[in-house]
């Protein structure tokens, strides 16, 4: 496996996955109790980056409240359409998310893989819209407890991240989450061993396709059954760099105890 260098310092990224939860006024109560928590507890946002995902429909609100309030805290969308724009109804286009000024989108979850079909075509046409648009994406890959027993640790994620990057060059800002499937909602985690031996091989793939300096800079997040409680074991390893939380990130104060996962667990 190529080596990265160690010099490089990566913040770390809790970045929260509201799913199909919160209408937007819902959403500006959860982000305004999230920023005053964070304040209060004197958090420092150039340590640990903050970022929340909510619906669609709850962009606009967020935005105006973060840029109003000039708060610290990044917002991104959940999904990206693949295409520019014309007669695809439902989709959203990456030039609307940039207008909306996200600073992320997600890509390539495990539920759109599995409910909606996604392919890994799909993915790659999606990240391309993303880093056309100077949004960055968060691509998403991991394997189903099948995966697991047919193909090992690490095959399968390490080749949905190889088709994903098909279309990216190295000056391209993206981020990557790995989220065992067999993991999600579960309440059973894999173990920080397990996500760092996918991690690493991950950011092996990135050394591979785009070179040494972009694998030393790109975060490479965990997602599975995150919560304040093992969020720390997590980030002690090497090549984890944060972690995308999904159901835990809907409570303010699960969720940002994960954010300051420094301070109240040590690390």
């Amino acid at each position: 496996m190529a080596a990265v260098s160690p010099s490089v310092r990566r913040v770390p990224l809790i970045a929260g996955n509201w799913k199909m939860n919160l209408d937007h006024l819902q959403a500006i109560a959860v982000v305004q109790k999230l920023a005053w928590t964070l304040k209060d507890a004197g958090h420092d946002f150039s340590a640990v980056e903050a970022a929340v995902f909510p619906p669609f429909t709850d962009l606009r609100s967020v935005q105006t409240l973060v840029s109003a309030d000039k708060l610290p805290i990044a917002f991104g969308g959940q999904d990206v359409s693949e295409h520019v724009s014309g007669a695809y109804t439902g989709e959203i286009s990456a030039a609307f998310l940039a207008a909306l000024e996200c600073r992320y989108v997600i890509i390539g979850h495990s539920e759109r893989r599995t409910l909606h079909g996604e392919t890994d075509e799909q993915v790659a046409a999606k990240t391309a819209q993303a880093i056309a648009h100077n949004i960055a994406p968060i691509i998403c890959v991991g394997e189903t407890a099948e995966d697991l027993e047919v193909h090992g640790a690490s095959a399968v994620p390490v080749a949905q991240l190889r088709a994903a990057l098909a279309q990216v060059d190295s000056a391209a800002d993206f981020v990557v989450a790995y989220e065992p499937v067999w993991a999600i909602g579960s309440g059973q985690a894999a173990t920080p061993e397990q996500a760092e031996q996918v991690a690493a091989a991950l950011r092996a793939v990135i050394v591979e396709l785009l070179g040494e300096d972009v694998a030393a800079k790109t975060r490479i997040l965990y997602g599975g059954s995150v919560k304040s409680s093992n969020i720390a074991a997590f980030m002690r390893e090497p090549n984890v760099d944060g972690a995308l939380v999904g159901g835990a990130s809907l409570d303010v104060a699960e969720f940002s105890s994960i954010i300051r996962y420094q301070k109240h667990v040590g690390i």
